[in-house]
């Protein structure tokens, strides 16, 4: 699966959840909770077993915004680490450093959390990294570059940050433009609409 640059509000009506986790998204959708297009209202059968495991895995990728190479690789990654594999499996995505842009509000979602990193407006530790799979390791500080930090859009989600509140596995700082990778996060953190053993189970086949 390679990367999707279409319409993210069809794409989540596609799948059933918020893949922008944003406000405006998730309105449309309480708005319209089916399928897009002339067929999206008709009632289908009941998917099989194979057909319900693509759909979450695909709901996974497509809400993290990795491609299918990627995300397999995490995934056999993650089977292969002592622990709880859909645990770990969501741990290295949450590691990601576009994910940690977008949790930590420097961005409003993970499409433009990609665009920063890649544009070389994201530090880490003080150096720039441009790769938007970096993976963040626990005490790590993420933070916008000096030059970058009057933009329209990194202003304009500053203000926003600061009226809501950030994961609690990170520490931000909005006055400073930088906040820290505090701890792993645990599942219940996570309130993602995701049965990640249905994941297991469809690698597993």
């Amino acid at each position: 699966m390679g990367r999707f640059y279409g319409s993210i509000t069809k794409q989540s009506r596609r799948e059933g959840i918020n893949l922008a986790e944003t406000e405006k998204v998730q309105k449309y959708l309480d708005r319209r909770p089916y399928g897009p297009g002339q067929h999206g209202q008709r009632r289908k059968g009941r998917p099989s077993d194979y057909s319900v495991r693509l759909r979450e895995k695909q709901k996974l990728s497509r809400l993290y915004g990795v491609s299918e190479k990627q995300f397999r690789n995490l995934f056999e990654e993650a089977a292969n680490v002592p622990g709880v594999t859909g645990t770990v499996f969501l741990q290295l995505l949450e590691r990601r450093l576009d994910n940690v842009v977008f949790r930590m509000g420097l961005a409003s979602t993970r499409r433009q959390a990609r665009q920063f990193v890649g544009h070389g407006h994201i530090l880490v530790n003080g150096k720039a990294v441009d790769i938007p799979s970096y993976r963040v390791k626990i005490g790590d500080e993420i933070s916008v570059a000096e030059g970058s930090r009057q933009m329209g859009f990194i202003q304009e989600n500053m203000e926003a940050t600061k009226r809501r509140r950030v994961s609690p596995w990170l520490a931000f700082n909005p006055e400073s433009f930088s906040g820290t990778f505090v701890r792993l996060p645990a599942r219940e953190d996570l309130a993602l609409p995701i049965n990640e053993n249905f994941i297991i189970e469809y690698y597993s086949r």
